[in-house]
């Protein structure tokens, strides 16, 4: 219920505000561009897509993951097949049995949690999102209202979303072609903003679930993440941009070659067929992949509206005539429009801090700040739009409050780092 009222009021307020812009201050093609522009057209101010065209990448999204999550789904079902899904159950299953209280111990769905933060950790978005579908779906079966999300559904997504990342490697990416000095200089802070924000996340729903995190289970394991983290800090900032690039993606997808070739090892040492059971969980990525176009498209087309009806403008300059009125520093409103857009578009957001940095320079104040918060959160009603469609649960409960509390923490942690190291 609560998404239906935010979808429905993001479509009323973009048809709104496009109404009063174009009946009261002239701006006769703003219906046009909200449903027939293109970001490339050159003759388009807005530099947006509009609805039709939205629809259009809502749908080869879905057709690109229809391979990423056949390639993957297949090597779960493997995985699964050979028991190694069980056997990382096992060995996380102290800290999420205290975490998710209502999945028992050794169920698959904790080995698809735990591949799921891995990858989000490496920065691979690509196998995150099936390990976390893959992950919905074994949740799916142990939640009794098949409708409405359970508590560790809203655990785990609220967690999936605040983002904890490693290295931002393509924002690092973005910043040296865009000829910053220094682009490695803003990962520091973007990894304490994800952290900040996943912890915030943590405490928020067992909060809500009455969780008490105060267990020596979720204490140690915090604590040796928190460890781990800062240890491979103090490593990383010692290598330059080329360096780091190279160390990253020798650990991000040399790991992932390395567990394909595990999972293989483990099948063929378990005697199973491991082609068929590739095949087997391809299908159901397929399946998956299919089922979550209308969802898709539906949360992506209110986005639309809501961008190209110009509603982002007039929160932004309402904004920086408040900190005027106030006589407080502005500078950060510069670098908020990618805070905003991050929750309802990953890509826009990395559009938006593209033209930040392009307008104040990557190195100033705004684009800092821009890069910061573009790896300081993740697109919050993509993610509930995908993962929920892909289970068919239509009452999300407290789940969207929750992200959206995690987004704000995270958010105005990456603010106060961003004055902290380059005020």
């Amino acid at each position: 219920m609560a998404l239906s009222r935010i979808w429905s009021a993001f479509i009323i307020v973009a048809i709104v505000v496009a109404s009063i812009k174009c009946f009261f201050f002239g701006q006769t093609d703003i219906f046009n561009w909200m449903i027939i522009g293109k970001a490339d057209d050159a003759a388009n101010p807005l530099k947006i897509d509009g609805v039709i065209e939205t629809c259009w990448t809502a749908v080869n999204i879905c057709l690109k993951l229809i391979g990423i999550m056949a390639l993957f789904m297949g090597f779960m079902s493997i995985a699964e097949k050979a028991g190694g899904i069980r056997l990382l159950s096992r060995i996380i299953g102290p800290f999420f049995s205290k975490l998710f209280p209502d999945v028992p111990k050794g169920h698959p769905a904790t080995g698809h949690m735990v591949m799921n933060f891995s990858a989000n950790l490496l920065g691979l978005d690509n196998a995150a999102t099936p390990f976390g579908l893959k992950a919905m779906e074994s949740l799916q079966e142990l939640n009794p209202s098949k409708d409405t999300a359970s508590n560790a559904q809203i655990m785990f997504l609220c967690l999936h979303a605040s983002g904890l990342t490693l290295i931002p490697v393509s924002i690092i990416a973005i910043r040296a072609s865009l000829n910053s000095a220094n682009p490695t200089e803003i990962f520091i802070p973007c990894m304490i903003a994800t952290f900040v924000a996943t912890m915030a996340a943590m405490l928020i729903v067992s909060f809500k679930q009455k969780i008490n995190i105060l267990q020596p289970a979720i204490l140690s394991w915090v604590l040796g993440i928190s460890i781990v983290i800062a240890l491979l800090v103090l490593y990383l900032v010692k290598l330059s941009t080329t360096e780091l690039q190279s160390f990253s993606g020798i650990l991000s997808n040399g790991l992932l070659l390395f567990i394909f070739l595990l999972i293989v090892l483990g099948g063929v040492y378990k005697k199973i067929d491991v082609f068929d059971a590739f095949i087997e969980g391809a299908r159901g990525g397929f399946e998956t992949a299919i089922r979550i176009i209308p969802y898709l498209v539906g949360m992506l087309i209110a986005i639309s509206l809501l961008r190209t009806s110009g509603t982002f403008d007039i929160i932004i300059n309402g904004l920086k005539s408040v900190c005027t009125f106030l006589g407080t520093d502005s500078r950060f409103i510069d670098g908020i429009p990618t805070a905003l857009i991050k929750p309802l578009s990953g890509g826009g957001a990395r559009g938006m801090m593209v033209d930040t940095i392009t307008t104040h320079g990557a190195d100033s104040f705004a684009g800092r700040l821009s890069s910061i918060l573009q790896g300081s959160s993740d697109t919050t009603f993509y993610v509930i739009a995908v993962y929920f469609g892909a289970v068919n649960v239509k009452n999300t409960r407290y789940t969207i409050g929750a992200m959206l509390l995690a987004d704000l923490v995270g958010v105005c942690t990456a603010i106060g780092l961003c004055y902290m190291f380059f005020g």
